[in-house]
C-alpha cells in the first residue's frame, strides 16, 4: 500500500478478562476497530479450550484471574501453539518476558490497548515502533 497503514497481521483475538465492565470495553473497543473477537472468557480453563480449537493471532490476557489457574497458565498454552501473548495486567513480572510479546499495564485508556496492539504488530514485522503507549512494555 502506497499511502495509509500496511495490512494488520493480527485479526483474531481472544481477550481472556475476569473483569467484566473491562472485558466488555476490550471487546467493544476491539470491534469497532475491526478486530474479529474470536471470544471473551473469564477463566483459564475457557481460554485453553478456545486456545486449543480456533485459530488466533493474539490472546489478550490478564495475569491475576478469579478461577484456578493464572494468565501465566493461558499464556503457556498459547505460547506453545505459536500463538502471540499480551498481558493486560495491574502487574507484570519479570517472568513475563518468556512467554509474551509486552504487558500493557492496568488501568489504561481504551485508545491505548489499540496503540499497544498497533505497537506489537510494528515489532513482530520488525520495523520500529515510534512510540509506546503509556504502560506498555514490549519484549
Amino acid at each position: 500500500m502506497l499511502f495509509g497503514k500496511p495490512a494488520r497481521t493480527i485479526r483474531r483475538v481472544l481477550i481472556v478478562e475476569d473483569e467484566a465492565l473491562v472485558a466488555f470495553d476490550n471487546e467493544h473497543m476491539l470491534v469497532e476497530a475491526g478486530f474479529t473477537v474470536v471470544a471473551t472468557v473469564d477463566s483459564v480453563g475457557r481460554a485453553l479450550r478456545v486456545i486449543a480449537r480456533q485459530p488466533l493471532d493474539l490472546v489478550l490476557v490478564d495475569i491475576m484471574l478469579s478461577d484456578q489457574g493464572s494468565g501465566f497458565d493461558v499464556a503457556t498454552a498459547a505460547h506453545e501453539r505459536g500463538i502471540g501473548v499480551l498481558f493486560v495486567s495491574g502487574f507484570c513480572p519479570a517472568e513475563a518476558r518468556a512467554l509474551a510479546l509486552g504487558c500493557l499495564a492496568k488501568p489504561y485508556h481504551p485508545r491505548d490497548l489499540l496503540a499497544a496492539i498497533e505497537a506489537v504488530e510494528a515489532h513482530l514485522a520488525g520495523g520500529t515502533v515510534k512510540r509506546l503507549p503509556r504502560g506498555l512494555s514490549l519484549y
